[in-house]
């Protein structure tokens, strides 16, 4: 799943041609269509777009910039790299002032405060629903039944992404009730999931101690964020025997991953959206630890970690010993 900005501008722009081409002689079209990706690739320009269309694609580069870049860059190239997406950004807005994830990201670019993101985009939330449903309802309205389902639901997206960083950020600064409640009220306009929300609902559930919502959760899942969290509440409840089969069962679904569980590092959120990586992956399990820091860093210990990270470090320490000793011992 997650959101990827290039094959959503891919599909912005093959809807705008196919209603360039809708009006046409059928045979002509079907010609025109089949160059079409290639002329996207080596000649945007000549392709039929709207300001609207030319921001996002701006978005697009911004995000190659700031979220799969900048995270690994060092120093004196970050501040470039954020000054260049910020450039990007504000363009995109100067084209298309209704370019709700451009407003998103550049909000989130020069404010690091999670309680500040999180009020900003609440008091936008509703407003950008509206704006999404009348691009979705124009759009829709000059396309046959098939392309309208794309454009409904490629139309819908940049409000998606919005209550998806609603729960996060509200997660981040200790908002749990207020996380849930976006999350929830995003799966009811998306059941498919795009946004993997879901991953931070289980999060959400696992601070309010709400063990049968992480239980439900963990059934549709079974992923690296169901883990720890079904993990943290084990742990809550002393059941450190139920905890430590957890634990085992990240490192099964995670082979050769225990270094990450160990190290606990944290990264930065992606600003489009959360960040694509392949399933099942050390870079998965990376990114679920960092987001699992609100679990994992709760409470004081001389480590630093919290006192489930500082278990879960020592845990994994020694499963992985005893799995090292056993390999030792049959060779």
């Amino acid at each position: 799943m997650a959101h990827d900005s290039r094959r959503e501008d891919y599909l912005r722009m093959s809807l705008r041609f196919a209603l360039s081409l809708d009006e046409g002689d059928p045979s002509r079209a079907a010609r025109e269509f089949a160059s079409f990706t290639r002329r996207l690739a080596r000649d945007r320009d000549s392709l039929p777009q709207s300001d609207a269309d030319r921001a996002f694609h701006l978005v697009s580069l911004a995000t190659e910039l700031v979220d799969y870049r900048l995270p690994f860059a060092g120093d004196a190239l970050a501040d470039s790299l954020t000054a260049r997406g910020l450039a990007l950004l504000e363009e995109a807005l100067s084209l298309d002032p209704n370019c709700h994830d451009a407003v998103r990201m550049s909000f989130s670019l020069k404010t690091p405060s999670a309680e500040a993101r999180w009020r900003f985009l609440v008091e936008r939330e509703e407003s950008v629903r509206l704006s999404c449903e009348s691009t979705r309802d124009q759009l829709c309205a000059e396309l046959d039944e098939t392309r309208a389902a794309l454009a409904e639901n490629v139309s819908m997206r940049p409000w998606w992404r919005w209550l998806a960083d609603m729960a996060e950020c509200a997660l981040i600064c200790g908002r749990n009730r207020a996380a849930i409640d976006a999350a929830e009220r995003l799966l009811a306009a998306e059941p498919s999931d795009l946004s993997d929300v879901r991953r931070t609902l289980v999060y959400a559930l696992a601070k309010l101690e709400d063990e049968d919502g992480v239980a439900r959760l963990a059934a549709e899942t079974g992923d690296a964020w169901s883990l720890l969290a079904s993990l943290a509440l084990a742990h809550k409840r002393c059941d450190f025997a139920e905890a430590r089969r957890q634990v085992e069962r990240l490192l099964a679904a995670y082979p050769g991953c225990a270094p990450v569980l160990m190290r606990q590092i944290e990264i930065p959120d992606g600003r489009f959206a959360r960040i694509r990586v392949p399933a099942r992956g050390e870079d998965e399990l990376i990114l679920a630890v960092s987001e699992g820091v609100v679990l994992l860093q709760e409470g004081a210990e001389r480590s630093g970690k919290g006192v489930l990270g500082a278990w879960l470090a020592r845990t994994v320490s020694e499963l992985a010993g005893e799995k090292d000793d056993e390999g030792a011992s049959r060779s």
